[in-house]
């Protein structure tokens, strides 16, 4: 098998095998650990609706058994070495993570191998998880500032897969079948389709030999990719959702950009700026000189084909609607007037802080490592990210914060009491 292996920066490689796995790594000498993480490049946004949920349901179900492990082997074998094991679906990726002590990287290799590529998939394992999901259906149904945000991608994309829930739906959930796992196993769970990242005490050479030996370098390439199907322009409404419920949780916002345009940048410096903090305007107008809401904040999320922005409060029933006035204000007025001068250089080098803050952890210098392939960029060094944020212009943000902030381009969700 034919490895090509390029240094990206001091103690950062990166190596691509001849069957499309890619590897890449990252040295910190000063840490006793490593975070270590398989990505799959299949999830929420690859489904149809009929099949709503399955990624998430499969990645329950490789933690129930693999042709060697029990459930129970697979939650002791890290554990009892003070490690952990974790993994989630998003809507673009699905991914299994193990956090060890550096000399128990072996274990973890191949405890994560053994969950990806030999999973059982049994029948009477599958009765019991969809059990476990249901019940993860309710508590989203039951904690409605989490519920709002899955209403309002699904009003944004009512019929596209970046609308659809990443937990499926009890009708959904109900009718996933093991040949439904073991067919999208089968279509999806290949090297081409795998990127794995390590950050930590590890070598990289160390590391690629632990990989043979788990035979990753000798797995076939599978198939094509799965493909996400275009995403149509977002819906522009208003609608409320009953539910009895003691406050009104409400969502504005809207769709934007993929991960990979430039723009992200400026979005991420107005949403800073509009709700990121205590510092931020809306937690400044909203909660501490109107005392409308004790929640009050903005987000962005980026995805492989689109993104999203917006903001979320949740407030009494009775003030509700000052509450959204107030948002739209805020976001009005910076969709008017953007960032420059001073407020342009604070935000900057707020991003900048929290940036270099986050990296302080290995998964963190993991995530951010993986995150290029899965998003198709090329590698940049820490310092050179701070510099593209630093190189953003007042009219770079100004022309995002006109286009995607703008109060008549929001989508409302109002989840609560009429």
């Amino acid at each position: 098998m034919v490895l090509q292996t390029e240094t990206l920066d001091t103690g950062l490689y990166r190596t691509n095998a001849e069957n499309g796995v890619t590897i890449l790594s990252e040295s910190m000498a000063a840490v006793r650990s490593v975070a270590i993480g398989i990505w799959v490049r299949t999830a929420s946004a690859h489904e149809e609706r009929a099949k709503m949920g399955v990624s998430h349901l499969l990645e329950h179900m490789v933690f129930k058994g693999t042709e060697r492990r029990s459930a129970r082997d697979i939650a002791l074998e890290l554990e009892v070495r003070g490690g952990s094991l974790d993994a989630f679906t998003s809507r673009d990726h699905t991914s299994y993570q193990a956090r060890v002590l550096d000399e128990h990287l072996p274990q973890a290799l191949d405890v994560l191998t053994d969950l990806v590529r030999n999973p059982a998939l049994r029948e009477h394992d599958l009765d019991l998880e969809r059990r476990v999901i249901l019940e993860e259906i309710s508590t989203v149904e039951d904690t409605p500032d989490d519920l709002v945000f899955d209403l309002h991608a699904a009003t944004l994309w009512p019929d596209h897969p970046y609308g659809f829930s990443i937990l499926g739906t009890r009708d959904t959930v109900g009718e996933l079948a093991t040949s439904d796992l073991r067919a999208l196993h089968a279509r999806a769970y290949h090297p081409r389709h795998v990127v794995i990242a390590a950050a930590g005490n590890l070598d990289h050479e160390v590391l690629l030999k632990l990989l043979a030996r788990c035979g990753w370098f000798t797995y076939q390439p599978g198939p094509d990719p799965l493909r996400v199907p275009p995403v149509p322009a977002a819906q522009r409404v208003s609608r409320h959702v009953a539910r009895d419920t003691a406050q009104s949780h409400i969502v504005i916002g809207t769709d934007t950009f993929p991960y990979r345009d430039r723009r992200r940048y400026a979005l991420v410096l107005l949403n800073t700026v509009l709700g990121a903090g205590m510092s931020s305007r809306l937690f400044q107008t909203v909660r501490e000189e109107l005392g409308l809401a004790y929640a009050v904040f903005s987000f962005q999320s980026f995805y492989g084909h689109c993104g999203t922005t917006g903001v979320y409060v949740g407030t009494n029933v009775r003030t509700a609607a000052q509450a959204v006035e107030a948002i739209n204000r805020e976001m009005g007025r910076l969709a008017a007037e953007g960032l420059d001068g001073k407020g342009l250089d604070e935000v900057k080098q707020q991003v900048k802080g929290q940036i270099t803050l986050t990296l302080e952890s290995p998964a963190s210098r993991m995530h951010r490592l993986a995150g290029f392939p899965l998003n198709e960029e090329p590698f940049r060094t820490i310092d050179q990210t701070l510099r593209e944020i630093d190189a953003v212009s007042a009219d770079e943000v100004a022309a995002v914060a006109a286009e995607f902030l703008a109060p008549e381009r929001q989508t409302t969700v109002w989840l609560g009491p009429n």
